[in-house]
């Protein structure tokens, strides 16, 4: 009798439970060599003395997370650079000095091309680290020979025929990002440095607070909800913002009147000076801070049933109108 075949989503979620096991292990088995690489890597590119980088190192698919570890490790304030283990010994050897710290990534400690570079570099005098499984055990050629060894267990492969690299691969990208984590906590990295490493993106967005970016309550259109469609339409400037703002008389927020609102209202009959603001507008719009993101801002928009391209920014524990905030405005920033 043939046993059933497991559904693709028992397959997901098996795999994804044993990549779980594997970093839950990893955590816990950091150890001083982990804190001796990121002690080096600040020495040797912070400062006076840190006139050095980070080089990764790797072929195959060890080589395309080595890549993303130097991605990393540059956008949080280290300079790193990706060098493949076989066109390295082709010329590109020449970006190597003696202050860098070389890490060379391979699961097995055995892969040629790996050591090859390996002793090839070693006479340049940088320091040396390896990324490998089974690091402490002797087998590992590469782990023997460098300065200092990170090791990420036996990561034995999730998946059908535990032959891809796969939870191989999610240790070492995430023993990168923890090193590049400790490296950006030692440093003392702060928001306004990410910022300064990426001014384009939602990267960027994270870091930027709305009322660095919102149009001001002076600019935006305002009436009270007494007033009329033909009152609304007389107070928007020529160049509009996309919406009409309801205040009281103390000039807090009761509500807010889109183009889209208007564009309805004019599929009435009855004149605009016969129908009343209030009868129109939406009432408690979402709103937003000044303090707040503009990663957050975008949340608040993107997460309602029907998008929304405009908010309304108010004071802290308040509704008191501050000002007008765009998708728009959020995207330029993105080109700036």
């Amino acid at each position: 009798m043939s046993k059933t075949k497991p559904t693709a989503l028992e397959v997901g979620r098996k795999l994804l439970k044993e990549e779980a096991d594997a970093l839950a292990r990893l955590s816990s088995q950091l150890d001083g060599n982990f804190e001796r690489v990121v002690g080096e890597i600040l020495a040797r590119t912070t400062g006076s003395e840190g006139s050095g980088k980070v080089i990764l190192t790797g072929i195959g698919k060890s080589g395309r997370i080595a890549e993303k570890i130097a991605a990393t490790l540059c956008s949080t304030g280290t300079q790193a650079v990706f060098l493949h283990s076989t066109e390295a010994v082709h010329g590109d050897m020449g970006i190597v000095r003696d202050r860098d710290i070389v890490i060379f990534v391979s699961k097995s400690g055995k892969t040629e091309e790996v050591l090859y570079l390996f002793h090839k570099l070693k006479a340049v005098g940088c320091y040396t680290v390896a990324i490998a499984a089974r690091a402490r055990h002797p087998d590992c050629e590469l782990a023997r020979k460098v300065d200092a060894a990170l090791d990420i267990g036996e990561a034995e492969e999730a998946g059908p025929l535990r032959l891809a690299p796969t939870t191989s691969a999610l240790l070492t990208l995430a023993l990168g990002d923890a090193l590049a984590a400790a490296v950006m906590s030692k440093r003392g990295f702060t928001e306004d440095d990410f910022s300064r490493f990426h001014p384009s993106g939602t990267l960027y967005n994270a870091s930027v607070v709305v009322g660095k970016v919102m149009h001001p309550v002076g600019k935006v259109a305002c009436v009270g909800a007494s007033a009329t469609l033909r009152e609304l339409v007389d107070s928007i400037p020529a160049h509009s913002l996309g919406a009409v703002c309801v205040v009281d008389a103390g000039k807090n927020l009761i509500g807010i009147v889109t183009d889209g609102d208007l564009r309805r209202a004019l599929k009435d009959d009855r004149k605009l000076s016969e129908i009343a603001v209030a009868d129109v507008m939406t009432r408690t719009p979402v709103c937003t801070t000044p303090e707040a993101t503009l990663e957050n801002a975008l949340t608040l928009m993107e997460k309602r049933r029907t998008q929304i391209s405009i908010l309304p920014v108010v004071e802290a524990g308040t509704r008191r109108l501050l000002g007008l905030l765009r998708l728009h405005d959020i995207y330029k920033t993105r080109k700036n």
